[in-house]
């Protein structure tokens, strides 16, 4: 696969979005919250398995977090707080404090140049530990088929606000089809990777 586009971090860390040159729009991000990085795994054993996938994958979004084994990134912000959505607000600083203002991080203007520039029409972002199929948008199908496959129940709220998220952004302002998938955080990672793939796979062939 092939850097389509990259950036550095805070700490100087590369995030890079992965594709090859007949890609679909069909986007999938990891490590969103360094303290969750399953993701970041699972994306690159299949791309090591499925060179020639035709998904574009981010496999980590946050590696500054993920270097410091934290859910913000370098300036301790949750990045699933920081996107320009309407319900944006500024919050009390602890672990999900979204910046001082919106899209104010170097990962959240990565990733909302990757949106307007490859018009992704589906979107998967890999999370824990809730071990749920979320959706924001129209992505009911698509969510129950991924629930199928992994025996995780599927939800349209994961039960708190979030607001600024990326959910929000994307899949009810902009009306793009988005799947938070939350990996069960206690299940071994070998464990993950086979029905991840099939959803890889499912993506693969749409």
């Amino acid at each position: 696969m092939q850097i389509l586009k990259q950036t550095k971090t805070e700490l100087g860390n590369k995030i890079e979005l992965l594709g090859n040159k007949n890609f679909k729009k069909i986007l999938v991000i990891g490590v969103f919250h360094g303290e969750e990085p399953q993701g970041k795994y699972l994306i690159e054993n299949y791309i090591s398995l499925q060179k020639n996938s035709s998904l574009l994958f981010i496999p980590c979004l946050n590696p500054d977090g993920l270097k410091n084994k934290k859910r913000t990134n370098a300036n301790d912000i949750d990045l699933n707080r920081n996107f320009p959505t309407k319900n944006w607000q500024l919050t009390e600083k602890n672990e999900f404090f979204g910046g001082n203002s919106p899209a104010s991080e170097i990962e959240t203007k990565f990733l909302i140049e990757v949106i307007e520039e490859y018009k992704p029409e589906l979107i998967v972002t890999l999370h824990a530990p809730f071990k749920v199929v979320n959706y924001d948008g129209p992505a009911k199908d698509i969510s129950e088929k991924i629930g199928k496959i992994i025996s995780y129940p599927v939800e349209a709220s994961i039960g708190y606000p979030t607001p600024g998220s990326f959910g929000t952004y994307c899949g009810i302002e902009r009306n793009i089809p988005t799947v938070t998938l939350e990996l069960d955080e206690k299940c071994p990672i070998q464990e993950l990777v086979e029905p991840v793939n099939k959803i890889f796979d499912l993506l693969n062939n749409m």
